[in-house]
């Protein structure tokens, strides 16, 4: 197995300085980055974006390096993807982008990055739901969701955007009885 997995900064560089092959995969499918960025590994996703590796490389469960973050909310990994200029429009194998399952896990400050980075914070997923969507539906209702959808809601995410059912964000806050986010969304849609 190459150096490029190795959790050693500067076994990657030294990999890299070597040429190894970026692109590698492991048993899985993944690429270096990818295993990077599942780890919360920095310093090696500087090294291997910085060389070029692809932030975009679909593994074998439909995920890129890029997706993973809107999983783990690492901003620092975000910043560091955002560099590479990760295409924003991949989905992920419920339809999703990067910011819907970031919404869901209540990661504020990776909403709050990337839903100013260009991505649509109205994109649909397989469900039909939105990341606002995701926010209220699978959130607790609490002062990270409600971060969350300020932050969604600020970045111009539709309010009125229903589910396949023609359920709105805010008649499922109203629902779960999340007064605080209903709150937040009744005032966006005023």
């Amino acid at each position: 197995m190459s150096h490029l997995f190795a959790a050693d900064a500067n076994l990657v560089r030294q990999a890299v300085d070597s040429g190894a092959d970026l692109e590698t995969r492991d048993d899985h499918g993944r690429t270096p980055l990818l295993v990077a960025v599942t780890e919360n590994r920095v310093e090696i996703a500087e090294v291997l974006v910085k060389a070029g590796a692809d932030p975009n490389a679909l593994d074998g469960r439909h995920d890129t390096p890029w997706l993973v973050t809107g999983v783990t909310g690492s901003v620092p990994m975000a910043q560091v993807l955002l560099k590479a200029k990760p295409d924003l429009t991949i989905t992920n194998r419920f339809g999703g982008v990067s910011l819907i399952p970031a919404s869901e896990r209540g990661h504020v400050e990776y909403v709050r990055l990337v839903a100013n980075s260009g991505i649509d914070v109205d994109h649909v997923n397989d469900l039909g739901w939105t990341a606002l969507l995701e926010a209220v539906i699978l959130g607790d209702g609490g002062p990270r969701h409600q971060e969350v959808v300020r932050a969604l809601v600020a970045a111009g995410a539709d309010v009125d955007l229903a589910d396949k059912q023609g359920v709105t964000p805010l008649a499922h806050a109203r629902n779960k009885g999340q007064t605080a986010v209903a709150r937040i969304l009744a005032e966006a849609g005023a």
